[in-house]
């Protein structure tokens, strides 16, 4: 397996493009962007599990759920969630402009939305865009689509494979959006990820569903969950090789595949963090369960406190054993140890013998990891968060105005 350019337009048979359409009124960015595939393609997909789900993830489920798609459209600067039955009104109406741009059916078309909560779309905006990205599809359009989806995002994020089957080669491209309101399970985050392999919707769907857990839904930059994540993974078998069963060396392959790209991507949203300065890893270790080890190290990185201390390059290991212990999961305190990469500051539920400054000097790079120990146990778990900053506060006081 080979990173590659290219971004969802990596693999064969797909077109992408992204303009600016004016859905914030005054803004002059890109905000609609368009996916097609050339050929009808298996998609599944996972989403929020907040029960405030937005019309197009409501779509989006449908489609997934039929198992074809052809086209994804997405905008940015309006969600389209809490919008009643006018939001729904405005999805099928959306669907069916953008099945008229791509010539296919609207039960094949999924739709994203990401930006303010409670306000109608602009549908004459919407109207607009879906004809001009139809209109600029290209087969290098990723980037475009990719810049076209961010709302506080500072970089687009995009990400392509290659990876030799016994059977010959098969690319995985994908692009994703997020930097706040960004928590388990799933983040407020739009991914799409395309794929020229051939694979059944039915086996497709586990598939996407472990690479989220191991990736998107080990992520934490906040606290707080959306009403619009979605991850959506198609693939058309543009690449003329036989389809992927289950159990198959091949599958095995293309999972590995997939799980790399979404951990790639999922690591980009954190380092694009809301007001972020810090990219830490939690490694956690000596659990019973594998289970117990990601529920330790999710309460340790979505601590306020932790993520307050990496901000201020603090070596106060006292939070990051707090969080532990509060997690739920059992363990003997007299057994947790802490360290920050390779530097041991709590060893056996006790103050280690380290020199202070060694440890700041540790949490002033960008990037680290704190390791966390509670036992002898088989579990371990990563889990990806940043730090909590002025910057993050900011964004957030004013983001509606």
């Amino acid at each position: 397996m080979t990173s590659i350019e290219g971004g969802v337009t990596a693999p064969k048979g797909y077109q992408a493009s992204g303009i600016p359409a004016g859905i914030k009124p005054g803004s002059t960015k890109k905000d609609c962007a368009l996916i097609l595939s050339d050929a009808p393609a298996s998609v599944a997909g996972v989403f929020t599990t907040n029960i405030m789900k937005s019309p197009p993830v409501i779509q989006n489920v449908e489609v997934c759920e039929r198992g074809t798609a052809r086209a994804v459209f997405i905008n940015s600067g309006n969600a389209n969630a809490a919008t009643g039955e006018a939001g729904m009104r405005d999805v099928a109406q959306s669907a069916e402009w953008i099945a008229a741009a791509c010539n296919c059916d609207p039960l094949e078309v999924c739709l994203s939305s990401t930006g303010v909560i409670g306000v109608p779309l602009p549908m004459d905006r919407i109207k607009l865009g879906v004809d001009a990205c139809a209109e600029a599809l290209s087969s290098d359009g990723s980037l475009d689509a990719a810049e076209a989806i961010m709302t506080t995002d500072t970089v687009p994020k995009e990400r392509a494979k290659e990876a030799e089957l016994s059977t010959g080669v098969i690319r995985l491209g994908g692009i994703a959006k997020g930097s706040g309101m960004i928590a388990p399970n799933m983040a407020t985050m739009i991914a799409v990820i395309t794929s020229d392999a051939s694979i059944e919707p039915s086996d497709l769907r586990p598939i996407i569903k472990e690479a989220a857990d191991r990736s998107f839904n080990r992520i934490g930059i906040d606290n707080d969950m959306s009403t619009s994540d979605t991850v959506l993974v198609l693939a058309n078998g543009a690449a003329g090789l036989p389809p992927l069963t289950e159990g198959s060396p091949d599958l095995a392959i293309f999972s590995q595949a997939l799980n790399t790209l979404c951990e790639e991507l999922a690591k980009d949203l954190v380092r694009d963090g809301e007001g972020a300065t810090k990219f830490v890893e939690i490694a956690v270790s000596g659990t019973e369960t594998d289970s117990d080890a990601q529920t330790i190290a999710r309460a340790i990185g979505l601590s306020q406190l932790s993520k307050a201390a990496f901000f201020g390059e603090d070596p106060n290991w006292g939070r990051f054993a707090c969080a532990a212990g509060y997690s739920g999961v059992d363990f003997d305190p007299a057994h947790i140890s802490v360290a920050l990469d390779d530097l041991t500051i709590m060893h056996k539920g006790l103050a280690a013998d380290y020199k202070e400054e060694d440890a700041v000097a540790v949490m002033k790079q960008p990037e680290f990891t704190v390791r966390v120990s509670v036992g002898d146990g088989p579990g371990q778990a990563l889990f990806w968060t940043s730090d909590l900053s002025h910057g993050y506060v900011s964004i957030n006081a004013d983001y509606r105005t």
